[in-house]
């Protein structure tokens, strides 16, 4: 059995954190980063009149239409607004309701502008 004396273990001598000057950049820019973040989803955010609550926006200037099974954005484009191009319609819903994609659920409530929903 083997004995180690307290007396010739050492302890490792203190090392001082040193930053460059990029460290420093390196380390203000990840701190920085998610308030940049923050800051520009709020920016981003506030740009969709509808979803956003924007207050610019009267109960007036849209309908509400439920999407039906089966139902898809050009379709319901082309049933409120058959005279106008079903490409504006389909731009106009998505702006107005900020939808990311053209996915659709049943049961599912959609603002139609009412530019395109006189013409019914």
């Amino acid at each position: 059995m083997t004995t180690i004396s307290l007396t010739s273990v050492r302890s490792a001598p203190g090392t001082r954190l040193r930053l460059t000057v990029r460290g420093r950049r390196v380390l203000a820019a990840a701190a920085a980063f998610p308030a940049a973040i923050a800051l520009t989803a709020a920016v981003i955010g506030g740009s969709s009149a509808l979803a956003s609550g924007e207050p610019g926006l009267s109960a007036g200037s849209f309908e509400t239409v439920i999407v039906a099974g089966g139902d898809s954005l050009w379709s319901i484009a082309q049933e409120v607004a058959p005279a106008a191009d079903p490409r504006d319609v389909v731009a106009a819903i998505e702006r107005l309701n900020a939808l990311e994609g053209s996915a659709l659920s049943a049961g599912q409530e959609l603002s139609i502008p009412v530019e395109y929903t006189a013409a019914r």
